[in-house]
């Protein structure tokens, strides 16, 4: 699709919560050798608050994962434990999951660090309460190297009879940064070198599209038989 109808990452809130209009599933190609993508997911049955549950849940063991894309998810595990007596939002914000998985034919080893909504911009009264949004947000990096590649940000809203989800994500191009010296002069390189591809765009789009609808269908009736055993 043309640039244009995917903002970047600094017009995110204004897309995602309704002051303008959405491109709700595509992806697009940047000049500076990056892509954007944007998924929609209906998730009937599902609340905000189950997300949130959801992504605190799952990071501490592969067969958690594996529930969410059995083909294409292979490893996880917490960069730092995080405190056992918490959950949702609270534990896993602020903390890095580390994972093995498939995107297309290409298995990634990557660094996702979830960071508050307000990180990039959200601000939305909406989120002040888990009953009617949530939004997960996180900077993406390289699982194996100092360098981060982009950032994602999941939108939930409760709707009649469940939830939708929009998701974005903001990858490659200026959004490539090193997490120390040698990762900004690996990542001063890169952005030079390197550019995402049509086929990269597509393959992330198609494995969100996959993973999502997949995780609706059963998060209810997890959350029904986990959440009181946190």
């Amino acid at each position: 699709m043309p640039a244009i109808l995917l903002p970047d990452i600094d017009q995110a809130a204004s897309n995602l919560f309704g002051a303008d209009p959405v491109l709700e599933d595509g992806f697009v190609l940047t000049g500076d050798g990056g892509m954007r993508v944007s998924v929609r997911t209906a998730m009937p049955g599902v609340t905000p608050a189950m997300v949130d549950w959801w992504f605190g849940w799952h990071g501490d063991a592969a067969a958690k994962y594996k529930l969410w894309h059995p083909q294409a998810h292979v490893n996880v595990g917490w960069r730092e434990t995080p405190h056992p007596r918490v959950s949702g939002r609270a534990l896993y914000v602020g903390q890095t999951s580390i994972v093995d998985e498939y995107i297309g034919s290409d298995l990634v080893r990557g660094a996702i660090r979830f960071v508050p909504p307000t990180t990039l911009g959200f601000t939305d009264k909406s989120l002040e309460d888990d009953s009617r949004a949530t939004i997960v947000c996180a900077r993406i990096g390289l699982g194996d190297a100092p360098i981060d590649i982009g950032y994602l940000a999941h939108h939930v809203r409760a709707v009649p009879g469940g939830s939708e989800m929009r998701s974005r994500f903001w990858m490659g191009g200026r959004h490539v940064a090193g997490r120390n010296l040698i990762g900004g002069m690996a990542a001063s390189v890169a952005r030079r070198v390197l550019s995402v591809t049509e086929s990269d765009a597509r393959a992330l789009m198609v494995h969100c599209a996959q993973e999502m609808p997949h995780l609706a269908k059963f998060l209810p009736e997890l959350v029904g038989e986990f959440k009181d055993f946190e």
